[in-house]
């Protein structure tokens, strides 16, 4: 329930609706509109690439050398990218926060990022697709990438939010409850009171199927 509802203070109750789809509470890092096929994918891991692996030092000996290694990284990501759009991906969905080079390559080929995700709403997704997060650099292939049926931006009072669409692996269809009040004490006692409402009738449900 945490990850499908969203309080929005300084709104009247009446403003409250369903959305379908969910609502990231993040903003979008690039965000690249497109009529095309939207397919998105799930990242765990930063897309630039390290220089060197984990317990290895990577020395420097000269400018020359530095700007060699920035050269190699930007091609990399820009390859990455590449290969991204390819698969038709328009849309990252990213736990940790991306480097400016990946947001940078990511405007040029057209895909969108959000990035900074909680753990929960990671695992959300995945319960959700039925997919798995791509590891970068170890993967080969890009095997498991998720349906979008829309992705744009949400204005709820002065915050940007990630509004996204997507095609559920099971009978779950998920919708996003924006839950509207004047105060956010107010939204904390009816969104309480909705999740009391909810997990009663799951427990009379259950009674049912017995």
């Amino acid at each position: 329930f945490a990850e499908l509802h969203a309080a929005v203070p300084g709104l009247p109750l009446a403003s409250s609706r369903v959305l379908p789809g969910i609502v990231l509470r993040r903003d979008f890092a690039a965000y690249c509109p497109t009529d095309e096929e939207l397919r998105a994918l799930l990242v765990t891991e930063p897309l630039r690439p390290a220089l060197a692996g984990p317990g290895v030092e990577f020395v420097v000996d000269s400018e020359g050398q530095y700007q060699e290694s920035l050269r190699w990284i930007a091609q990399r990501t820009e390859a990455l990218m590449k290969h991204l759009q390819s698969n038709n991906v328009k849309l990252l969905l990213s736990s940790v926060k991306q480097e400016e080079v990946v947001i940078y390559y990511a405007k040029l080929y057209g895909v969108s990022v959000v990035e900074c995700l909680s753990s929960e709403e990671m695992a959300l997704i995945s319960e959700i697709t039925g997919v798995s997060p791509y590891v970068p650099y170890v993967d080969r292939e890009i095997s498991e990438t998720v349906a979008v049926t829309f992705c744009q931006p949400l204005l709820l009072v002065s915050r940007r939010y990630a509004h996204i669409g997507l095609s559920s692996a099971c009978a779950f269809q998920p919708h996003c409850l924006i839950l509207c009040g004047p105060v956010d004490g107010v939204n904390k006692q009816h969104a309480a009171a909705l999740q009391e409402a909810f997990t009663m009738l799951q427990q009379l449900f259950k009674t049912v199927d017995r």
